[in-house]
């Protein structure tokens, strides 16, 4: 009788070009390297995206050693399950985890979200980020945005207060978010929370460095803080309380949409709210996310938004709504 073929994996670096160039607090990239993994069982291949991070010591080469490291796990049958025991969270697991289930719904006949027990996903409305840069240039980039429903704008530099006014004048019926990523510090956190409240902000997301956070539960809060940095799996949930309102969950930092979807469980139990979000990558990346979306509070899954191209069958995006994803990109 003959055996039935093998599992095969393959795994590689991809580059996509930024329209433009997207900027932090720590830094400018003109390009997203992401790291692709294919899973094939007979007639039917899984695939998953991530972004290897270097905030948290990832590399794309890493990454993909990393994955390419379970070649033989994944021949003798490998499931998401055991793949949680196998790699810590992170860009590695998350292209792994997604890929698997990717494979299992095509295998099955079925969707993702059947696999979770989930309706399926609808549309919702997704932030559009702008960039950090002067006041005048982030105006600039805002005034063109101006007409979107809900804008994410990137501090977490000198001068943020000059900033956010700056924005806001630009767009005075956008919803603002802003998402500090570490930039502020313990003696300028009361001056530029007073200064996001003016403007109207609703959301504010990491603006301390991960770990000097403790200021958070002394200072007066009139806008809601999400943790972002300092939050990755479930197992970094209790540290949050007195500090946070809400966390940001991205798939590259849980290490997939499995550990994802308990860690949302497990959020709304201890009182936080949702926000899901990503890295910059193409449409493969955010697709997994939609299923997240459909409990968030904040949804920022603008990634391929900010591409000069997307992959084939992407994500369809009609102005800031972002629709479900077809069986041909994932799920």
């Amino acid at each position: 009788m003959t055996q039935p073929a093998r599992p095969l994996l393959d795994a590689r670096i991809e580059r996509w070009p930024i329209a433009g160039s997207f900027t932090i607090s720590r830094g400018s990239k003109t390009e997203a390297v992401v790291v692709v993994v294919e899973v094939r069982s007979g007639e039917y291949s899984g695939r998953g995206e991530c972004v290897p991070y270097a905030r948290y010591g990832e590399t794309p080469e890493s990454t993909l050693a990393q994955i390419i490291s379970l070649q033989e796990h994944v021949a003798q049958g490998l499931d998401r399950v055991t793949l949680q025991t196998l790699l810590p969270a992170g860009a590695a697991r998350n292209a792994l985890d997604c890929a698997l289930l990717d494979l299992e719904a095509k295998r099955s006949g079925s969707r993702v979200w059947d696999i979770f027990g989930q309706l399926a996903p609808r549309p919702c409305t997704t932030a559009y980020t702008i960039s950090l840069g002067t006041p005048e240039a982030m105006a600039e980039a805002t005034g063109a945005a101006a007409h979107r429903p809900l804008l994410k704008i990137k501090l977490g530099s000198d001068d943020d207060a000059s900033r956010i006014k700056a924005v806001r004048q630009a767009a005075p019926n956008a919803q603002l978010i802003v998402d500090a990523n570490e930039g502020w510090r313990a003696d300028n956190l009361a001056l530029n929370l007073a200064a996001c409240a003016d403007a109207g902000v609703t959301l504010i997301e990491q603006p301390l460095p991960a770990g000097q956070d403790d200021a958070l539960a002394s200072v007066e809060r009139r806008i809601a803080i999400c943790a972002d940095e300092s939050v990755h799996d479930r197992g970094s949930l209790a540290g949050l309380r007195g500090r946070y309102d809400a966390i940001n969950i991205k798939l590259d930092k849980t290490g997939g949409l499995t550990e994802a979807m308990a860690m949302a469980d497990a959020a709304e139990a201890l009182g936080l709210q949702v926000m899901v979000g990503c890295m910059v990558a193409t449409s493969l990346a955010m697709a997994p996310a939609m299923l997240l979306a459909q409990r968030a509070r904040y949804v920022d899954l603008d990634g391929p938004l900010l591409l000069a191209t997307d992959r084939d069958h992407g994500l369809r995006y009609d102005g800031s709504t972002i629709y479900p994803p077809d069986a041909a990109l994932w799920g």
